[in-house]
């Protein structure tokens, strides 16, 4: 990573924040991009120089422009791009409301793409650049009470295949990353002491609950020379949740979910 410059999204916490730490050890100057000030200005203080803070609502066309308008003006135009930010929204498809599907999609899916609209110009100009679009175990299967958020990551897939295509003959690569439980503040859905999550895990085949710092490493090796002929790649992190009848756990579900 010496040497590169890294947009990391949803860096405040969990596996943005181990994200933007690992690649930033890596030589990386890193951009800790997150809607939280107080919590990403703390992650950038504390990694040093070779990190900067920006205030992003990926969402917004109007604030990725402004975010690449001051790192390409101090920093240089980005050569990586991890697409971290997302929500998580656990209602059923019947009693789901409008508002509240457009708004995951706009946050996990739409922002995702306007990551990848912003930071291209600048990666093809260059000959060459790596996106990582942090998806989730649940755009492999269907997970009960999650229609939004299972069809957001489900679209975003699709949209990493897309743009690999489009982007790949012009130097981007473009890959997807699929955490399953990670042991994050929106992973621990249940509140459980860290030590008593990986009982929700024991079905299947790696019985325990990830950590943030594993799905980042994943991430390291696809933005790496080491990952240079992957394109449009799917890597599931997720202790082989998505290989067989595993259904994770969810709070509030009926037992024989």
């Amino acid at each position: 990573m010496e040497g590169r410059i890294a947009v990391i999204t949803g860096a405040s916490r969990g596996q943005g924040e181990a994200t933007a730490r690992l690649f930033a050890e890596e030589g990386a100057k890193v951009v800790v991009a997150d809607i939280s000030e107080p919590e990403g200005e703390a992650v950038a203080a504390s990694i040093g120089d070779s990190a900067m803070f920006q205030q992003l609502d990926v969402s917004s066309e109007e604030s990725w422009a402004a975010l690449i308008a001051r790192v390409s003006g101090e920093w240089g135009a980005p050569d990586i791009l991890v697409n971290n930010a997302g929500i998580v929204h656990s209602v059923d498809a019947l009693n789901l409301e409008k508002k509240d599907f457009e708004r995951v999609l706009s946050i996990n899916l739409i922002g995702a793409w306007l990551g990848i609209k912003a930071v291209a110009p600048g990666m093809i100009d260059k000959g060459k650049g790596a996106i990582v679009n942090i998806v989730s175990s649940s755009g492999l299967i269907g997970m009960n009470g999650l229609t939004a958020y299972l069809s957001s990551k489900w679209a975003l897939r699709g949209l990493t295949k897309n743009c690999a295509m489009e982007l790949g003959y012009r130097g981007i690569r473009v890959n997807a990353v699929f955490p399953g439980g990670i042991n994050t503040r929106m992973g621990n859905v249940t509140g459980d002491a860290p030590e008593d999550l990986n009982k929700y895990y024991t079905g299947q085949t790696i019985q325990r609950i990830g950590e943030p710092e594993e799905v980042a490493r994943t991430s390291l090796f696809l933005c790496s020379d080491d990952a240079s002929y992957l394109a449009g790649a799917e890597i599931a992190v997720d202790g082989g949740q998505t290989l067989g009848a595993f259904t994770p756990f969810l709070p509030g579900a009926p037992d024989n979910l």
